[in-house]
């Protein structure tokens, strides 16, 4: 090894132990299964490293972030797999972005880079050209710049979805797949009725809780109905407790993370109608680790409270049922886990005019979230039309524009597959400390 690969060892296990020290103590067995996910390949590794994206990103200069563009709500972890269907707060199936864990307030192309890092490493792995790569980045960055113009030329931003009506290709298929789902049949994998009532499945990785540790969970339960919008309160029976369970996440992104399952009575009496809640222990954001403003760190009571906010400041209508609370004074943020959630499936698309319909839609999704908030967002962080701004930075420049996100992302994704290589090497020979390989 050169001294300089040496170095980039180094910073890369640096930036892992600086993110994650306190859960690897906690749950080393978490980590041991999330970095041996990560080293299945440089995208699942790029999933699991939003830490050192950002230590990178923070040292670079960007002609595009200004006063207000480097203070714009993002998704904060946005890559080719943070995409899926849910249903809104309107009761209507839309395509977007998902997984606000890392939400936070930065630079908006921050979620670009990002994104089209992540499209470059996966377009990597399917043997496309890197003029291929340039020109799909640029399709996604286009279908972006397109999508926020618009937003400043309608009064109601919210009337712009991907829906059942407006997407098409892979991206309704995907709404088609959650369509078909339904609330009953969710309930019946997790759940059994004994004695005329549901209650959780003991499955595994399921732990039941003693009666401790339940009156904890259920007082701060209490607390979490205190902080969902009035207009979006349900009534009478809709949040009586059922039952819990805890569990430990093991998820890429999820890993080490305290997590309760709570099972509620839901819209009425009638089984099939139960609603089943996660109350999962908020994570420091990696985007806060690289942002300096005092008054952005300063805004949030706990993790909790900000992946919450975060998510109504980024979706047109959010879960009616999202929330935070505190257990043992950590912050956890509860949300419903949802029947017609259907991921987007990339296995099947090869081609470039596939995968650029695809992205095309996807540009416009992350459009969305940084112009279009709930309507029950209070937040006072960004006071201005965030389309304002974007578009007054990028002025009649946007072919300057995508060049540099497309030359960001192919160089990036460069830089992640050798990071991958060190990562391997790195966990493989126990060099990380606090998690061991065998």
């Amino acid at each position: 090894m050169s001294t300089t690969q040496d170095d980039r060892e180094a910073f890369i296990v640096a930036s892992l132990v600086d993110a994650f020290s306190d859960l690897m103590a906690t749950d080393p067995d978490s980590f041991r299964t999330k970095f041996r996910k990560m080293a299945a390949d440089p995208f699942a590794f790029y999933r699991g490293s939003a830490c050192i994206f950002y230590a990178d990103v923070a040292a670079r200069d960007d002609r595009w972030a200004d006063e207000r563009t480097s203070r714009v709500w993002i998704q904060g972890d946005l890559h080719a797999q943070n995409f899926g269907t849910y249903m809104d707060g309107a009761g209507k199936l839309i395509f977007d972005v998902n997984d606000f864990d890392e939400a936070y307030v930065g630079r908006f192309t921050w979620d670009l880079q990002r994104f089209a890092a992540s499209i470059a490493l996966m377009c990597w792995q399917k043997a496309l050209s890197d003029q291929a790569i340039t020109r799909l980045i640029g399709v996604f960055v286009d279908a972006y710049v397109r999508q926020v113009r618009w937003f400043v030329t309608v009064e109601d931003d919210s009337t712009f979805a991907l829906d059942l009506e407006t997407s098409r290709g892979a991206v309704r298929s995907a709404l088609n797949s959650a369509r078909l789902s339904t609330r009953a049949a969710m309930l019946d994998r997790i759940t059994v009725v004994d004695d005329f009532d549901r209650r959780f499945r003991d499955l595994p990785g399921v732990r039941r809780l003693d009666d401790d540790e339940r009156a904890k969970v259920e007082a701060a339960f209490e607390t979490y109905l205190q902080t969902i919008p009035r207009a979006q309160r349900f009534h009478g029976i809709a949040y009586d407790v059922k039952d819990v369970i805890a569990k430990t996440g093991f998820g890429i992104g999820s890993a080490g993370l305290p997590a309760y399952t709570v099972l509620i009575e839901g819209f009425n009496q009638a089984l099939d109608n139960d609603v089943i809640l996660s109350m999962k222990q908020g994570n420091v954001a990696a985007p806060s680790r690289v942002v300096v403003d005092p008054e952005v760190h300063g805004y949030f009571e706990h993790q909790g409270h900000r992946t919450a906010v975060s998510q109504r400041a980024l979706q047109a209508h959010a879960d009616p049922l999202l929330g935070y609370t505190t257990i043992d004074g950590v912050g956890f943020v509860v949300s419903e886990i949802s029947p017609y959630e259907a991921d987007l499936d990339w296995t099947e698309l090869t081609e470039p005019d596939e995968l650029a319909e695809v992205i095309e839609q996807l540009g416009q999704a992350v459009a969305k979230v940084h112009c279009v908030s709930d309507s029950d967002s209070d937040q006072s962080l960004v006071p201005f039309q965030t389309e304002d701004a974007i578009v007054a930075v990028i002025g009649e420049d946007e072919s300057a524009f995508a060049a540099d996100v497309a030359a960001f992302g192919l160089e990036y994704a460069s830089v992640v597959r050798d990071d991958h290589r060190h990562f391997v090497e790195a966990f493989r020979e126990g060099r990380i400390p606090g998690v061991t390989a065998t």
